[in-house]
């Protein structure tokens, strides 16, 4: 284990292994010093943590759990095709899908969930470009997809 999952272990956090894909996919791909992950559901050992549209069956607080736990699964992705998150020089952009009920306008505040999860990991390297985007459905009927782009060190 490297020094950013020691960290994010003393946060109260793990990262997963790699998510068997639920579909004709890869969880992560690697080109040159890039690695680009598929959209991460909030799943745990194959079941979704949480269910539901963000301002219906679920609240912010609710979103913000689900976000983190994509992340996770997001570093989880990274980690399959780095070999190890303490290569990970620099997040580059994070994509945060939220099913929501109509007039919810919180997709931002869901992302943080997962923003402060790689500000925790990765501190000032964490920093990234952002969207929070509005969606009608997710797969499986998750709250919340996550796609994240990172750079290697060389």
């Amino acid at each position: 284990m490297g020094k950013l999952e020691e960290r994010l272990q003393a946060a109260g956090f793990e990262v997963p292994e790699v998510a068997k894909p639920l579909a004709a996919y890869v969880p992560a791909l690697r080109d040159g010093t890039d690695v680009f992950t598929s959209g991460q559901l909030p799943l745990v050992a194959g079941k979704l943590e949480f269910q539901g549209h963000l301002g219906e069956q679920l609240d912010v607080e609710q979103g913000q759990a689900a976000a983190r736990r994509c992340a996770l699964n997001a570093l989880g992705a990274i980690r399959s095709v780095a070999g190890d998150l303490d290569r990970v020089a620099k997040v580059l952009r994070v994509t945060v899908f939220v099913a929501s009920a109509p007039g919810f306008t919180a997709q931002p505040q869901v992302a943080n969930g997962a923003s402060e999860l790689l500000g925790t990991a990765f501190g000032e390297a964490g920093q990234h470009t952002r969207s929070a985007v509005g969606v009608a459905e997710l797969p499986l009927g998750a709250p919340v997809e996550v796609e994240v782009w990172v750079r290697l060190k060389d």
